[in-house]
């Protein structure tokens, strides 16, 4: 098996983003059984998520809401939004 580590590349705001959903779903509900029904997943999602939390000085902030809530539009106006108001499908580099 070849064990070379893959890098994924994230700017801030989507890592941080990212970092405060994968809490949520790992932590703090029971949403990553219900998305993730194949538990060999679970140790990719586990190592990005370390990863990120040990990365991102942001998640230990007092003003973390409101970063998050920032970082948040910031991406939204990045990829746009459909009819419903949810971000859109596609990120061109």
């Amino acid at each position: 098996m070849d064990e070379e580590p893959v890098i994924i590349k994230l700017t801030r705001d989507q890592a941080f983003v990212l970092s405060d959903w994968l809490y949520e779903v790992m932590m703090q509900s029971d949403k990553l059984d219900a998305i993730v029904s194949d538990r060999a997943v679970w140790s990719g999602i586990y190592a990005i998520s370390g990863t990120l939390e040990t990365t991102l000085p942001e998640v230990f902030m007092p003003d973390y809401a409101s970063r998050l809530e920032r970082a948040r539009q910031r991406l939204l106006e990045a990829v746009g939004s459909d009819d419903d108001g949810e971000a859109g499908a596609a990120v061109t580099p």
